[in-house]
């Protein structure tokens, strides 16, 4: 699994005009995943990311984790983040999971996050969607699972 993680004072997702998902403080994750992931690397994933220290003390170093502060999370469904584009210029997905196993991983990644008791919302899996992310920093780090 691949994610990117933004930091954000806000963040929603729209589909058909309709707002279905949004967060305050708290991180934006945009999730990619791999065929062969299992819900281990939703595990670690989450546990990470609930634990990364990138919000801020009060002299400015980043001191606390999404834990520490309350902070929301929006998961969002990304399966372009493994866009093959070694050739052409056309990406291809090929490493991307087939879209019924992506979307019972996607669940169990959504599923874990809310067992943290921090406040979770979701895109619609599989739909097109308006991401508005305002994005607090800029703070926006890249995570694999196979590197954890």
């Amino acid at each position: 699994m691949r994610v990117v993680v933004q930091r954000v004072r806000e963040s929603r997702v729209v589909v058909d005009g309709k707002v279905v998902g949004e967060i305050g403080l708290g991180v934006n994750v945009l999730l990619g995943i791999r065929k062969g992931d299992t819900p281990e690397d939703a595990e670690k994933l989450v546990a990470k990311i609930a634990n990364l220290r990138i919000f801020e003390d009060e002299r400015g170093r980043f001191h606390y984790s999404l834990l520490d502060v309350g902070g929301e999370v929006l998961v969002i469904s990304q399966f372009t983040l493994y866009a093959n584009v070694k050739k052409g210029r056309r990406p291809s997905f090929e490493l991307a999971e087939e879209p019924r196993r992506a979307e019972e991983l996607y669940n169990t990644f959504v599923g874990l996050f809310r067992e943290t008791g921090l406040k979770v919302e979701t895109g619609i899996f599989g739909a097109m969607m308006d991401v508005y992310i305002r994005n607090w920093g800029p703070v926006t780090i890249l995570l694999d699972s196979e590197a954890l």
